[in-house]
């Protein structure tokens, strides 16, 4: 009996041992034969959703799996964004909500299969499509090309993922069954030789599933994006008879698949809300089921963009355009995580086109919400107080110069002469915020090519610009060159602006700041408290406020700001507790608001639409 114990005992502690190897799994063959993939030699049809792991707490991540195949989808697509793996050169972080290893195990779990998107660019409306800002640093440095210095840094990368990442293939019991090579590239150049290294760093690194490549259905954007080893997609959001016969024109006997097929679409600040049109992704789907055609909804689950991490764009008729907090995206799984009636009408219709032998499970019940009453941040704190150790230098610096990533620069110099006349800078990225002796001035916005103002400033004391990072452009030519804050050269009348001190305010770390009780001028943090009996998600309503960032218990939720269209921020219920929670709110620029309140669904609008909104 004792002998048995001590055996029983011995192999519990096997099981618990951690970094024990996991059991082995089956493994399978993945590829593809003229015009259908293959899965263990038979055919298979790739039905598809995308989420980003990284913009789902990890603690939803099981859920939200299970959303997607109760939907009746069998295949997961994620990006992985280099940045948050790769924060500063040669540190690699995989833990927590980067653990893209674990997300890809829970999908084994679930029964689902994977399709990998390392990038090194991932486009995504993501902080400069991914790229790690300190690319940047180098000053003739440049993104997406042979340039060796560029090529070197993927390839460190794309290695760090494969020892993470090979290991779960098919080829070896995982579910991952293919590999992306860069991300549409043919929206951006033609240079093959660079396309052929990403393909080669991915083969190095352990990858031996099947490589594809994805972009628009043009002659220029699959000649410039694809190499004639590696499978090509196509990436539209309707007439996919139209865009799959403009891409059998391009390569044929291959599969046909929808790498990105968008049922909705991502927001502006200043611009309307995004949502999609049910009926015409059932006729999209619908006609691409009805064929065996493959494909993955870009967004099945959009999420949030958590923190300083939502990228831009820009147009011919506006030079920037920053990307809102919330990733919604129209998809069919809402921000929240919960079914849309665009869900219920595509599980409807994939209902009716499994193959023999297939069942839609359950749809698993949605995450509860919650709603906070409203209550009064009673606590401030100047954003000045923050400035320390400054760097000086003759000409302004750059964020990236300075070795901060995100955030603020608060600069400061003495102009050359005094009285009213025109502040010029060579540009502003991206929102500058001018005072002097703590009273406001003006402002230059980029979205606006803001490039000057006229100021009457006195004698005797230094001009500030608080300049905020408002997210770095993730697509076309302009990301190449995408560096933040105050860029020269600055002149004041015509004379030249020189001796810069810079403060740093990267804001990662919240604990310097004191709070004191009653209110401050902006730009200023104001905190408060609340309590909870039970928790869940909820959406802050920041309604009346004017612009900034919101932290509930030390976690950045993102940027809010009063033109909208988003009016809420969605905090997850693993943020929240039991008891006591804390509020932390940077305003930038309006002192009207002091109080907020958590609601159970999100608010969009624009600053147009919405009532006037006194103090409380």
């Amino acid at each position: 009996m004792k002998t048995r114990l001590v055996t029983l005992l011995l192999l519990l502690a096997f099981l618990i041992v951690p970094g024990r190897p996991e059991a082995a799994h089956p493994t399978h063959t993945f590829g593809w034969k003229g015009e259908h993939f293959l899965l263990d030699g038979k055919p298979f049809v790739i039905r598809g959703g995308e989420m980003h792991f990284s913009r789902i707490p990890r603690e939803h991540w099981r859920d939200r799996l299970r959303m997607l195949k109760a939907m009746g989808l069998n295949t997961v697509g994620t990006y992985l964004f280099w940045n948050l793996h790769e924060p500063r050169p040669g540190e690699f972080d995989f833990s927590g909500r980067n653990d893209i290893a674990e997300f890809v195990r829970i999908a084994r779990q679930e029964g689902l299969w994977v399709i990998i998107r390392p990038g090194p660019y991932s486009c995504a409306e993501w902080e400069f499509g991914g790229f790690p800002s300190w690319l940047l640093k180098t000053p003739d440095m440049r993104v997406r090309t042979s340039d060796p210095r560029y090529v070197a840094a993927v390839t460190r990368y794309l290695h760090e993922v494969g020892r993470q990442l090979a290991p779960l293939q098919v080829t070896q019991g995982g579910p991952i069954v293919m590999v992306q090579v860069e991300n549409e590239y043919g929206s951006f150049g033609s240079d093959h030789g660079y396309m052929r290294s990403v393909r080669d760093a991915l083969r190095q690194a352990g990858f031996d599933v099947t490589l594809y490549t994805a972009d628009g259905a043009t002659p220029k954007m699959l000649g410039g994006g694809t190499l004639p080893d590696v499978l090509p997609v196509i990436n539209f959001g309707d007439d996919p008879a139209g865009n799959f016969e403009a891409f059998a024109r391009f390569r044929g006997n291959v599969p046909q698949m929808a790498g990105e097929y968008y049922p909705g679409w991502f927001d502006h600040w200043g611009d309307e809300h995004h949502t999609g049109n049910i009926e015409n992704i059932q006729r999209d789907i619908g006609w691409m089921l009805e064929r065996d055609i493959s494909f993955s909804l870009y967004m099945f689950h959009g999420g949030t963009t958590f923190g300083f991490m939502n990228g831009a764009n820009y147009s011919d008729k506006e030079p920037y355009q920053p990307d809102t907090s919330s990733y919604d995206y129209g998809a069919p799984l809402d921000e929240a995580g919960r079914p849309t009636p665009a869900y219920h009408a595509l599980r409807e219709l994939i209902g009716r086109h499994l193959q023999p032998g297939e069942t839609l499970p359950a749809v698993p019940e949605p995450p509860p919400m919650i709603a906070i009453p409203r209550f009064t941040l009673r606590q401030s704190a100047p954003l000045d107080a923050l400035l320390a150790n400054p760097t000086a230098a003759v000409r302004p610096l750059s964020m990236e110069e300075l070795d901060q990533s995100y955030g603020f620069v608060w600069y400061r110099a003495r102009l050359p002469i005094q009285g009213k006349t025109t502040l010029e800078v060579g540009d502003v990225r991206d929102m500058a915020l001018i005072y002097q002796g703590g009273k406001p001035l003006g402002t230059l916005d980029r979205r606006k090519g803001q490039r000057s103002i006229e100021l009457d400033v006195a004698a005797g004391q230094p001009v500030d610009l608080l300049v905020e990072n408002m997210g770095r452009i993730n697509y076309g030519p302009r990301m190449v060159d995408e560096r933040k804050g105050l860029l020269g050269p600055v002149r004041f009348g015509g004379k030249p602006v020189l001796d810069w001190e810079m403060y740093r305010l990267p804001l990662d770390d919240l604990s310097r700041v004191r709070f004191i009780e009653g209110d401050r001028d902006s730009p200023a943090f104001h905190r408060g408290t609340f309590t909870l009996a039970s928790s869940g998600d909820s959406y802050i309503d920041m309604r009346g406020w004017g612009r900034g960032h919101v932290w509930i218990n030390g976690h950045h939720l993102g940027r809010f700001w009063q033109i909208g269209p988003q009016q809420a921020l969605l905090v997850p219920a693993e943020w929240l507790r039991r008891g006591r929670n804390e509020i932390v709110v940077l305003e930038l620029e309006s002192n009207r608001q002091r109080s907020v309140q958590g609601l159970t669904e999100p608010v969009y609008a624009t600053a147009a639409t919405l009532p006037a909104t006194g103090t409380h």
